[in-house]
C-alpha cells in the first residue's frame, strides 16, 4: 500500500521506513548518472536526482508493479558516496554498484539476507565481541529463569543462518527462548527439555505470543540424549533441521533439576563432555550437511584453577563432524545468582587471584 500525499516528504512503504520508488524511473536515473562524460557533470546530474528524491510528487515516487522498496538513508548515503568519490572511474563504481541492487536479490549462504543491499542489515551483528547491557524482555521474552540466554542470540543466528520456513532445532529448550523468537521471524522451531515443569511453562507462554507466520513452534518433553529427533520433526512434517542451538548448562555452576540424566548433574567435566558429544552425535543426524550449530557455554573456576570448559566442548563437537567458523565473545553483566554481590565477587576476586567472569563463548560451527 502506497501512501501519497502533498507533503513535502516523499511516500514510505505502509510496514516499513521505506522509499517505494518506481523500479524503471530508478533505472533511467542510474543511466543518466553513467551517461556523464567526466566527474563534474556527474554530480551536477547526482544533484538533479537528490531533488527528484525529494519531491514527492516525481515519477520516481510513483511505483508500480515493479516498486523497489530503499531504506531513504541508505540510499542518500550510497549517492553521498558517489558525490565525494575523486575520480569518475571510482564515481562510476559506486553508481553501478546501485545499479546491482536493481538487478534481484544476490543472497548470503544459508540466509535471505540480500548482499546486493547489505547497508540496510545494520542490525545484524559481524564483530566478534557482542556487548549486549540489556535483554530483550518484549512480548513473552522473561528472565526469570536461571540460566537462559538473551534472545538477542538466537534472533542474530536465526537471521543470518536460516530463511523463512526452515527449521532450527533446540535440544536444551530450557524457558523456550529460541522457540519464541524463531516464530517472530518466521521459522519453524522444535525444542526438546527434561524438565515437565518448563515443558508446560513454555507451552502458556507460546500460547500468548503472536504468532504472524503459519510456522510450528513446538516443544516436546524428554531426553535429548535417548530422544528421537527424527520421528518429533515427522510429526511435524519435516526431515531435517537448518540450525541447531546447544546451550547445554555450564557442568554444575547451576543445578537444574534433581534428574541424574541432567547434564548438570554429570559427576566429573569428562562425564560432562562425553554426553555432550553423544547429543551432538545425535542431532548431526537431522543437520543437513553445510548448515550450521551454534554452541553457548561458558568455562569454570574451582578449587584455584581455571577450566575452559567452552573450549573443551568446541573441541569435542569438532571431533563430531563439524569445522569452526567462528568463536564470539559475549557479555554479560550479572546472573540471578550474583545479582547483588558485585562486591563480594571483587573481593574474592582480589583474594583468590583471578578474575571474575564476565563473559561466555558464543561457537559457531557447520556440520561437514
Amino acid at each position: 500500500m502506497t501512501r501519497r500525499s502533498s507533503s513535502t516528504q516523499p511516500p514510505l512503504d505502509a510496514d516499513s521506513p521505506r522509499w517505494q520508488l518506481n523500479r524503471a524511473a530508478l533505472t533511467a536515473a542510474i543511466a543518466f548518472l553513467l551517461d556523464a562524460s567526466n566527474l563534474l557533470e556527474l554530480r551536477a546530474r547526482l544533484t538533479t536526482v537528490r531533488q527528484r528524491l525529494a519531491d514527492p510528487n516525481d515519477p520516481l515516487h510513483a511505483p508500480d508493479g515493479q516498486a523497489v522498496l530503499f531504506l531513504p538513508e541508505v540510499l542518500l548515503a550510497e549517492l553521498d558516496q558517489v558525490a565525494t568519490a575523486q575520480t569518475l572511474e571510482r564515481a562510476r563504481y559506486y553508481v553501478q554498484r546501485l545499479q546491482r541492487a536493481l538487478d534481484g536479490p544476490r543472497f548470503a549462504p544459508a540466509s535471505d539476507i540480500d548482499l546486493h543491499r547489505w547497508k540496510e542489515y545494520d542490525d545484524i551483528l559481524t564483530d566478534s565481541l557482542w556487548l549486549i547491557e540489556r535483554r530483550d524482555s518484549s512480548g513473552v521474552h522473561r528472565a526469570d529463569y536461571w540460566g537462559n540466554f538473551v534472545p538477542q542470540i538466537p534472533h542474530q543466528f536465526i537471521r543470518r543462518y536460516t530463511r523463512p520456513g526452515e527449521w532450527v532445532l533446540d535440544p536444551f529448550a530450557g524457558s523456550g527462548t529460541t522457540l519464541i523468537e524463531a516464530r517472530r521471524l518466521g521459522r519453524h522451531a522444535l525444542g526438546v527439555e527434561l524438565q515437565p515443569a518448563m515443558v508446560q511453562h513454555v507451552q502458556e507462554l507460546l500460547a500468548t505470543e503472536p504468532t504472524p507466520h503459519a510456522t510450528v513452534a513446538a516443544i516436546e518433553q524428554g531426553d535429548s540424549l535417548t530422544v528421537d529427533f527424527a520421528d518429533l520433526l515427522a510429526r511435524h512434517g519435516a526431515r531435517s533441521v537448518q540450525l541447531v542451538f546447544l546451550h547445554p548448562p555450564y557442568y554444575d555452576i547451576i543445578r537444574f533439576s534433581d534428574d541424574p540424566r541432567d547434564l548438570s548433574n554429570a559427576p566429573s567435566i569428562e562425564a560432562f563432555l562425553d554426553r555432550l558429544v553423544s547429543l551432538t552425535r545425535r542431532v548431526a543426524t537431522v543437520l543437513d550437511h553445510e548448515r550450521y550449530l551454534v554452541l553457548v557455554i561458558g568455562d569454570i573456576y574451582r578449587h584455584g584453577e581455571w577450566y575452559p570448559l567452552g573450549f573443551y566442548a568446541m573441541e569435542a563437537i569438532k571431533a563430531c563432524g563439524f569445522r569452526l567458523k567462528s568463536i564470539i565473545v559475549k557479555n554479560f553483566t550479572s546472573t540471578l545468582g550474583k545479582r547483588g554481590s558485585a562486591e563480594l565477587w571483587r573481593y574474592r576476586a582480589l583474594a583468590g587471584g583471578f578474575y571474575v567472569f564476565k563473559h561466555e563463548y558464543i561457537f559457531l560451527l557447520c556440520r561437514r
